[in-house]
């Protein structure tokens, strides 16, 4: 269920980025709003969204098919974890990409490391049905399943401790916030000691986060959209404390600034994004 480049409706095509990273979404050339006096969503409201979350982003599937997202080749750039971290060249890298939409990240890693296995689940069972029409989907190399990473117990189709890598990108932020250490509780369960999480969603204050209008907050840095979907945006201490709690340790933990270029409307806007690593502690290390 992996968005990126969003607004306050149904999120736009990805747009040309130009590389701009700095350490602080504070930086002078980011405005911020007042939103403490913002009125909130009404809870019935806010119940019915939840209740109906894997219908609105099985809609959102049903609209844009496998032609909204652009395949995301930039995650071993930024990831070098996705090569590195085996212990010999030819070891089998397994990986769980928790939250896969419609296969835009798994797919390149496949074609690009055929030493490499991937578990990928998503909320919606429509974007599973399209990972799993995907003409470069083998059942030898790729096992797809839907799952509520909130509930649905993740090792009844991933044997425990037993996933190298696992990548969390632009799906946390879709979960509701008091919902969220239950989905780390639960990916938790099948990374191996010493593995870890590779992490990339919206930051406090993004440009999409400061696009919403009256009427759509749902809580403190969280949203709806105009299609149902929601969205919360992230600081890094919230995350490291979420993380924390969970029992993974923070490897890096930093914020990503991006200028986001919309050439048809002459636009380019401010993106902040939280990237981090986190890892599960060896035994050693925990005992």
């Amino acid at each position: 269920m992996a968005l990126l480049g969003d607004f306050n409706s149904t999120p736009t095509k990805e747009e040309e980025v130009r590389s701009k990273d700095e350490t602080d979404p504070s930086q002078p050339g980011i405005k911020t709003r007042a939103l403490t006096r913002e009125e909130l969503v009404s809870e019935f409201k806010q119940l019915k969204l939840e209740r109906e979350a894997q219908k609105n982003w099985d809609l959102f599937y049903k609209r844009n098919s496998t032609n909204f997202f652009k395949d995301r080749h930039w995650t071993t750039r930024e990831f070098e974890e996705l090569r590195a971290c085996r212990q010999f060249e030819s070891q089998r890298l397994v990986l769980l990409e928790a939250g896969c939409g419609v296969g835009n990240c798994i797919f390149p890693l496949l074609e690009d490391d055929l030493n490499i296995f991937v578990y990928a689940c998503d909320f919606s069972p429509r974007a599973v049905e399209f990972v799993k029409q995907n003409p470069l989907y083998c059942p030898e190399r790729c096992c797809a399943f839907q799952c509520d990473l909130t509930k649905d117990d993740l090792r009844e189709h991933v044997p425990e401790s037993s996933v190298d890598v696992i990548t969390l990108i632009f799906v946390l932020s879709a979960v509701h916030p008091d919902k969220m250490k239950l989905a780390l509780q639960n990916i938790s369960r099948v990374l191996k000691p010493g593995g870890i999480v590779l992490f990339r969603d919206y930051g406090l204050h993004d440009h999409a986060m400061l696009r919403f209008k009256a009427g759509s907050k749902l809580g403190e840095n969280f949203y709806v959209r105009q299609d149902g979907t929601r969205s919360y945006f992230f600081s890094k201490e919230f995350l490291a404390e979420l993380f924390e709690e969970t029992g993974l340790q923070s490897v890096a933990n930093d914020y990503v600034l991006r200028e986001t270029v919309n050439k048809k409307e002459g636009l380019c806007v401010p993106r902040v994004f939280l990237q981090s690593k986190f890892t599960k502690p060896s035994q050693s290390q925990s005992s």
